[in-house]
Parts: C-alpha cells; structure tokens; sequence
C-alpha cells in the first residue's frame, strides 16, 4: 500500500514544522491512522542540522502530550518535491524558498498549512523563536486546527479512504 507522505516546512526545522510533525502524529495516533502515512519535517535553511527541536516548543508540545525530543532538524532537499505528496509549509518565506527551487511539475504540491483551516484569520504560522511561551502555545493552537483540517480535506477528496479501502 502506497502512504500518503507529508513534509512540513519552516525555516530552521526547529520550531514550526516539527511542531505540526508532533500536533499531526498525534492527530493520526488518535484516529488510527498512522500506518496510512509517512510523515517529516523539514527547514528552508540549514541553521540547525540535527539538532533537537527548540527546548521551548518541546515544553509546549509536551504540556499537550506531544513528544518531539526524538526529532532532528534537517533541510529540505531536492529529492522532497518527487517523494511527498504534500509539501506544507508555514509561511510566505518558506513558500516562496520551496517555489523557487522546486521542479515546475512538482509545483502543485506546496501549500500553505493554514489554507486547511479557512476559520484561522491568518495564512502564516508566525515564527516563535524570539517570542514568549504564548508564542510556541499559539502556533500549537494553530496546527491543532489545520491538522484537522488537512484531515477533513483528505478525506473529502477521497484520498484516505482510498488508502483505508487497499
């Protein structure tokens, strides 16, 4: 059975992106879903190869039972645009990055995140890094609600029921 995969991208890999990793997996775990994708993060720089993502969104992420410690940041590699299915990314820099190296056919698999969900009254998940502990809580906030999102959109596509139905 062919996995739907999705990369999440931010900048540096270690705020943004691998909290929508951790909100997503969860979201699956609790659906029974997970063995129908794969899953990553990625960042549009390489500030951060390897390394664990930032202590402070660990901290938030935890507080709603979402492991991250195991995650390491990486960069987004040519390689991504063939192999996922859905390059999600958090902000206009990153859409842009991706556009701009991305092969033309693969052009219709980048996203906004936060297109999945309509209600927000913003497009960007706002970079944390130089904020408070609101910061990292509100980006929380806001890939809880594009994660479910994203969900319902797959469904309705018929793209997961097709993998449930193999």
């Amino acid at each position: 059975m062919e996995k739907i995969k999705v990369l999440f991208v931010c900048m540096g890999n270690i705020c943004r992106s691998p909290t929508a990793e951790g909100v997503f997996a969860k979201q699956l775990k609790e659906q029974n879903l997970e063995n129908y994708f794969v899953i990553d993060s990625a960042g549009t720089h390489a500030h951060h190869i390897a390394e664990s993502p930032d202590f402070r969104a660990q901290q938030a992420a935890l507080g709603r039972g979402i492991e991250l410690a195991h995650l390491r940041a990486r960069k987004v590699i040519m390689g991504d645009f063939e192999d996922f299915d859905f390059l999600l990314v958090m902000d206009d820099d990153n859409h842009a990055a991706l556009m701009n190296a991305c092969p033309d056919e693969y052009k219709g698999k980048i996203s906004y995140f936060l297109d999945f969900a309509p209600q927000l009254t913003t497009r960007e998940v706002p970079d944390p890094y130089f904020g408070g502990k609101y910061g990292f809580e509100h980006v929380l906030d806001l890939t809880e609600a594009a994660s479910a999102g994203f969900l319902m959109k797959l469904r309705q596509a018929g793209r997961l029921n097709e993998k449930i139905n193999q």
